[in-house]
């Protein structure tokens, strides 16, 4: 077969999956101002050291460090491939004086040893890894462990009628379709399988580019473990609304929520 006759590869073929699910999932110019403001609301200064665990590719490690240069973060996760994908296309990309205020830990969540941090995220559902009750206690703990003497650690949480659907959601970004699917809810256990498909413009697929094996957790649940864990008090900071009645991305504590089929929320807790 000529040169001129041989199969390109696909964009899908060509495509980088932890890229992809940086600029579908994350939204780090959102987050890293949202940390800042509600450790400052709630401890009356500003936060320096971040920790970020299940951090992924670092990617909201490394924004915090180039937001400030008096920020600090250090990224956990037990997942030695994808930190050395953050280590090649994220942490190539700092400043020296940047690299010196950021590391990343190949480590286990409920045993990694890090400096007490300011502030202790772990975002994206992550946590819900942990199905048993007794099992997300005991990181709830570690985590309260790895905090200084009055640290915060922040959750984000979705629920609603929705997240209990099998269903697929599709959201359009330039060059490709990201599409979430909820495969299936087991009412008894709170088992959860949920997927990340790519689809891009010359119809190719990548296919289950992120698989997560969770358990649907709810808000009542979590504050609770929380507390149980030694957390002295929680809060949840609830979306607000435009003048559309449309989530508008700002976040503020809330007593009381909607009844929404589709909501998304922070919990705060204060160590």
């Amino acid at each position: 077969m000529g040169a001129s006759t041989r199969r390109r590869p696909t964009l899908a073929e060509r495509a980088d999956r932890h890229r992809l699910y940086e600029r579908s999932v994350q939204s780090t110019e959102d987050e890293v101002p949202l940390i800042a403001q509600i450790y400052e609301e709630r401890r009356g200064r500003k936060p320096r050291m971040l920790r970020e665990d299940f951090c992924g590719t670092a990617n909201l490690a490394c924004a915090w460090v180039r937001d400030n240069q008096r920020h600090h973060a250090v990224g956990v996760d037990i997942d030695s491939h994808v930190l050395q994908w953050g280590h090649e296309n994220n942490l190539s990309q700092l400043t020296p004086g940047e690299l010196r205020r950021i590391s990343l830990v190949n480590d286990d969540v409920l045993e990694a040893s890090t400096p007490r941090a300011d502030i202790l995220v772990a975002f994206n559902f992550s946590y819900w890894i942990f199905k048993r009750r007794d099992q997300l206690l005991a990181y709830f703990r570690a985590a309260r462990r790895s905090l200084a003497r009055d640290g915060v650690f922040m959750l984000d949480i979705f629920g609603g009628s929705d997240a209990f659907a099998e269903c697929r959601e599709r959201t359009a970004f330039r060059g490709f379709t990201y599409v979430w699917e909820q495969a299936s809810y087991e009412p008894i256990s709170g088992d959860y399988q949920c997927h990340i498909h790519f689809v891009f413009p010359d119809g190719s697929r990548l296919r289950r580019a992120f698989s997560y094996d969770w358990r649907l957790w709810t808000l009542p649940e979590v504050r609770e473990l929380l507390a149980e864990a030694g957390f002295r008090r929680t809060a949840v900071y609830w979306e607000q609304t435009g003048s559309d009645g449309e989530g508008n991305g700002e976040y503020a504590p809330a007593e009381r929520g909607d009844s929404d089929p589709a909501w998304i929320a922070y919990v705060v807790a204060d160590a």
